[in-house]
């Protein structure tokens, strides 16, 4: 039975944007006026191997009536009902209002669990509402900015216990402890969704095309189908809306996306081109590999590593297309000058694959389809648990942990992949906050190194491991 967490709080303190955030992707409509929200929406989310149904919520209202705040109210409540946990949303900038009070003490009478969070708390400004949050009487607030994803990791702690009660998280058995201590010689691989990997394999492979306007996304759009699907011209922004179409290339389904053109945001002008604007930046977040077309004659400019910095942080596969090919006279300087960019603006995925084409000319594209499977297989690909642990011994022994406080090194213990698409890695420790980022980089790029991954977007959280006499007398 899916372990379930309802969003509830007043309007407008960013239940919608953390609902976004868990479950991976934009699919509720984010706006500063309030009441934009006024049914229950559920989708599938997760925060590293915690997996969890989460149910976006309208805003608490004071209304007990048959009108649309009433009703809006009512339909909150059903969730809360529903729900094995609440997560009560404060907004810590603007501190604790008297609707948060008031319903504050309705939950504290409800039957089901909740967990105080104190949203929008990055910078400064935020701190007092945290503090002041405590006056509401459930419990330590977990402080989080939904916007900027910063405090998973505490709120993930927040929400392990009640995951392990209802089954949504996969624990560290108690042979795995043992061989964590052991050295993790003949671990079998943690496979811990392996069915639901195989069945997202199963599905056609979403590939976005993306790009400035004018590159040629819908010229390759087209060259690729061997029709003219796609309305194409010399006119900027002919595409408006991000066009899905089903397609078989060498025996693999996919479903291709073709994008309107992302400008620089200050050149973006009316309601019609940001809603073009949305659309496809929702097909890059529902995409698993998005190639992202540059026009020859002006590669890689800032707008184009806008992009590819977007695609990196949704965890997307990345492949670039360097379209227009044919009308370059010196490509040897072209082609350093592109890698020179990546290799200084993209090093979190040193190794993208970049393919040099002409959509027009339809040279390259057998070249450029390669490179989006191989990326594809990269990005599900999973590394062995026993495999990574030899690996995390050998990596600390060469260059261990600095000292920290005491002058003690961090120990880590052990370390697993717990989900793939993109890869997400997780290293146990018992000092896991005092271990330094650029030890988290250094093992991020030793992976990336040591198993292959180049060019693929990886994660890496390091959590404290738990004790297992914390509980027994």
């Amino acid at each position: 039975m899916a372990f379930k967490i309802a969003i509830v709080g007043r309007p407008n303190v960013g239940k919608s944007t953390l609902f976004n955030r868990l479950v991976g992707r934009r699919l509720a409509i984010v706006h500063d006026l309030p009441g934009v929200t006024r049914d229950r929406r559920e989708g599938e989310g997760g925060i590293a191997d915690m997996s969890f149904t989460v149910i976006d919520t309208a805003g608490l209202e004071d209304a007990h009536d048959g009108s649309l705040e009433g009703r809006m109210r009512s339909q909150t409540e059903r969730a809360i009902a529903d729900a094995d946990l609440v997560l009560f949303l404060v907004d810590a900038r603007a501190g604790v209002m008297p609707l948060d009070a008031v319903f504050g003490e309705h939950l504290r009478k409800s039957r089901t669990p909740v967990v105080l969070v104190a949203n929008k708390c990055e910078g400064k400004a935020g701190a007092p509402g945290l503090y002041e949050s405590y006056s509401l009487g459930l419990g330590d607030p977990v402080p989080l900015s939904a916007e900027h994803g910063t405090g998973l990791d505490d709120l993930y702690e927040a929400l392990r216990p009640y995951a392990e009660k209802h089954g949504g998280l996969r624990p560290l058995s108690e042979d795995e402890d043992a061989a964590a201590e052991a050295g993790i010689d003949d671990l079998e691989d943690g496979d811990v969704n392996a069915a639901a990997e195989q069945a997202l394999a199963a599905r056609p492979l979403q590939l976005a095309v993306v790009g400035r306007p004018n590159v040629g996304k819908s010229t390759l759009v087209n060259r690729l189908l061997g029709e003219e699907r796609m309305l194409t011209g010399p006119e900027a922004g002919l595409t408006r809306d991000a066009i899905a179409i089903e397609w078989s290339h060498a025996g693999r389904l996919i479903r291709l996306v073709d994008t309107a053109g992302l400008r620089r945001r200050a050149n973006i002008t009316g309601s019609l081109e940001r809603l073009s604007v949305s659309n496809t930046i929702e097909a890059i977040r529902m995409a698993n590999v998005v190639v992202l077309v540059l026009d020859a004659n002006a590669i890689l400019d800032k707008q184009d590593l806008t992009i590819a910095r977007l695609v990196v942080e949704e965890g997307r596969a990345l492949v670039v297309a360097v379209n227009k090919w044919d009308s370059v006279d010196n490509r040897a300087e072209a082609l350093q000058r592109l890698q020179d960019r990546l290799d200084t603006s993209l090093q979190q995925v040193k190794g993208v694959p970049t393919v040099t084409m002409s959509a027009l000319q339809g040279n390259g594209l057998d070249r450029l389809m390669a490179a989006v499977v191989g990326i594809y297989e990269l990005w599900n690909h999973r590394v062995p648990t026993a495999q990574l642990n030899r690996w995390l011994e050998e990596m600390t022994e060469r260059h261990p942990p600095p000292a920290v406080s005491g002058g003690r090194r961090v120990r880590l213990r052990y370390m697993t992949q717990v989900r793939t698409r993109p890869p997400t890695f997780a290293v146990f420790s018992q000092r896991a906050d005092e271990l330094p980022e650029s030890y988290n980089r250094f093992l991020m790029n030793g992976i990336r190194e040591s198993f292959g991954l180049a060019g693929v977007p990886i994660r890496l959280s390091v959590r404290k491991r738990r004790n297992p006499y914390a509980d027994k007398d």
